[in-house]
């Protein structure tokens, strides 16, 4: 068996030593160390031989199989280490490198997080809510009527359990005026649903930003003077701020918001951007009735709330005329804003 083992690692180091591919090398490897190979056939061979024999034959099978397989390993390292150089041999390591493309935020993530710094600086904390919302949260707690056109199929998604997409993130004020007691001050930033068609300047999917003042004495000149340092925080200390009287639900009185801007070579004009108000003393009884106490005690406290949308402060901030480009990801687009 010593000539056969000795015959047999002298074949397999020749073999190895001749293949030039890795794919010749594996040939090589299957037949000298597959299943199939000459040293299993010797060893299987091994139940003849005497208790004596046995040990010494194990051992010439065992060397030979340590320097078949380091072998193949020094060989296959040996092609590819070939393979790489061969690679890059005609690289002319002179030339300057390729400049990588950096990244940058989206101008909605820029946006936002302008927004809510500017706002934190004036106390406001941060709240967060389920965008799956129940219809009192969304719609009865803010007054809204059953027969209100947001509550129809046409402007909401429902689903069947009952529940709905929020239609805006008034419902997170709700949700904390639940769990707090007064002095309540958030803004809640996130995202609101609603069936609108999609076109330049509407998306059934939105980012807003809402905000909640409750406390004793608060007053509508607080309000407006929030919003307008807001605003001009955001667009410049020039910027106008004018407020329209308007009519929603869970507020009285309410306005909407217009700024003035300027877009270069373009004349100045007013753009709605938000709508705001003092908090309805029935939204407070809401909540007073969810919550089995009077901690929102109309008689005793007021506030204001105002909401706005990101999408529609980005359009304004860097020119977009189309919403849609903020959500299609077009490089060519988003580049323009690394």
């Amino acid at each position: 068996m010593d000539t056969q083992v000795s015959q047999i690692q002298t074949e397999a180091l020749a073999a190895i030593a001749a293949a030039d591919t890795e794919a010749a090398l594996e040939e090589v490897r299957v037949k000298f160390s597959g299943k199939k190979s000459p040293l299993n056939a010797l060893a299987a061979g091994m139940k003849d031989l005497s208790p004596e024999e046995k040990p010494v034959a194990g051992q010439l099978l065992n060397t030979a199989r340590q320097a078949i397989s380091g072998a193949l390993d020094e060989r296959r390292q040996s092609l590819q280490d070939a393979a790489d150089a061969a690679s890059v041999a005609d690289l002319d390591a002179t030339m300057p490198a390729r400049a990588l493309p950096s990244g940058a935020l989206h101008p909605l993530t820029v946006v936002k997080d302008r927004a809510i710094q500017i706002l934190r600086r004036l106390g406001f904390a941060l709240a967060e809510g389920p965008e799956i919302e129940t219809e009192f949260h969304c719609f009865d707690a803010l007054n809204t009527p059953a027969d209100h056109p947001a509550r129809n199929d046409s402007d909401t998604f429902y689903f069947d359990s009952g529940k709905l997409l929020r239609t805006h993130t008034s419902s997170v004020q709700v949700r904390t005026m639940e769990k707090q007691t007064p002095p309540v001050k958030i803004i809640a930033p996130g995202s609101a649903y609603r069936r609108d068609e999609i076109d330049a300047t509407h998306l059934s999917v939105f980012n807003q930003l809402e905000g909640l003042y409750v406390d004793k004495d608060v007053r509508l000149s607080d309000l407006k003077g929030t919003l307008e340092y807001f605003y001009r925080a955001m667009f410049g200390d020039k910027t106008e701020v004018r407020f329209r009287p308007h009519f929603f639900p869970f507020t009285e009185p309410s306005f909407e918001i217009d700024v003035k801007l300027q877009v270069k070579g373009e004349a100045p004009k007013w753009i709605e951007v938000a709508g705001c108000g003092m908090v309805d003393p029935a939204v407070f009884s809401a909540v007073n009735e969810s919550r089995g106490d009077e901690a929102f005690d109309p008689a005793q406290l007021t506030g204001y709330a105002f909401g706005m949308g990101l999408d529609r402060l980005a359009m304004i901030q860097y020119g977009i005329k189309d919403i849609r480009l903020l959500i299609e990801n077009d490089t060519r687009f988003l580049s323009q804003f690394a």
